[in-house]
């Protein structure tokens, strides 16, 4: 058996800015959830039998409140933020089962149920379906992978390795200094990529590394530098660590044979024909401006989600 875990809030932001527009009869925004709806299905005709979507129900977390700079909803898209309430019906009347989070993030369910299905010995392999760097902490062997499915590319932990140049287990104390944009927390002054790969790797955790750099011994640019950095942000360090680790106990489901996919509800037909008869514009511009020029468009590639 197979486990599939969708980033939700990721396929969600990826397809609005990868399909043209799409609006209901009451003209709401719907193109993005009849893309996702889309690539679900595909993902079904795959193979795949056993799925759950994580999304951001709300951009904010716990985590806000830890860290007032962490990411917000402030400057998305409100045509996109108002397609998560629709995308999580939808995918739930496909029969898909969906974790809404509010206090914690997509990131700390898909970490969650990764464990918890991991626990089930007729599970053979998890796939995590988003390309986030901060889910590579969930990797384990060949057991618990991330996919690409955009790029169609799997990383194992030996990927983890050799992309990052530290073990899964110690992404949260690399991206503690290195930082993560995206999340809205900067790191440590002076460090990068390549200096945080070279200690972590050595030392594997932010409080097991050596205040006087001498004793790394291990090939960065101004060693003593970076370590009077370290002690000085040591404290916002480790509150950048707290940021990036994933939650993991967050309870889901009971068994994974809840996540097993068989088929839509009797709530999805009707549901269907309104996004299939959504009239599609073509996009003339790229984000942020999604410019639109009204010409008619066939979604879903030829399909329509009604004819399932």
């Amino acid at each position: 058996m197979e486990v599939h875990l969708i980033d939700g809030t990721y396929e969600l932001f990826r397809h609005f800015y990868a399909v043209p527009s799409a609006r209901d009869a009451m003209g709401r925004e719907i193109g993005a959830v009849r893309a996702v709806l889309h690539s679900m299905l595909a993902l079904t005709r795959e193979g795949a039998t056993h799925i759950g979507v994580a999304t951001d129900h709300v951009i904010e977390s716990f985590r806000n409140d830890l860290w007032p700079e962490y990411k917000t909803g402030e400057g998305v898209d409100p045509e996109l933020l108002a397609q998560f309430p629709l995308l999580e019906e939808a995918l739930t009347s496909l029969g898909i089962v969906v974790w809404p989070m509010i206090e914690f993030e997509a990131d700390d369910a898909l970490a969650s149920a990764a464990n918890a299905a991991a626990q089930d010995k007729r599970v053979n392999r998890v796939l995590i379906c988003t390309p986030d760097k901060d889910l590579a902490q969930c990797v384990r062997g060949t057991r618990i992978v991330q996919f690409d499915r955009r790029k169609r590319a799997l990383r194992d932990e030996a990927g983890v390795i050799e992309r990052f140049g530290v073990e899964p287990a110690s992404i949260p104390d690399y991206l503690a200094l290195v930082g993560d944009a995206a999340d809205g927390y900067p790191g440590l002054k002076g460090w990068g990529a390549k200096s945080a790969a070279a200690v972590i790797s050595r030392f594997k955790h932010l409080e097991d590394i050596p205040p006087d750099a001498r004793e790394w011994r291990v090939n960065v640019t101004s060693p003593a530098a970076l370590a009077k950095t370290f002690a000085e942000g040591r404290d916002r360090a480790f509150l950048f660590r707290d940021l990036a680790t994933l939650r993991t106990e967050i309870a889901l489901f009971g068994s994974v044979d809840d996540l097993l996919w068989s088929g839509p509800t009797s709530a999805f037909p009707a549901l269907a024909a309104r996004l299939d008869s959504a009239v599609t514009t073509k996009s003339t511009a790229g984000p942020p401006s999604r410019v639109r020029e009204p010409v008619q468009v066939r979604a879903g590639r030829g399909r329509k989600l009604g004819d399932i």
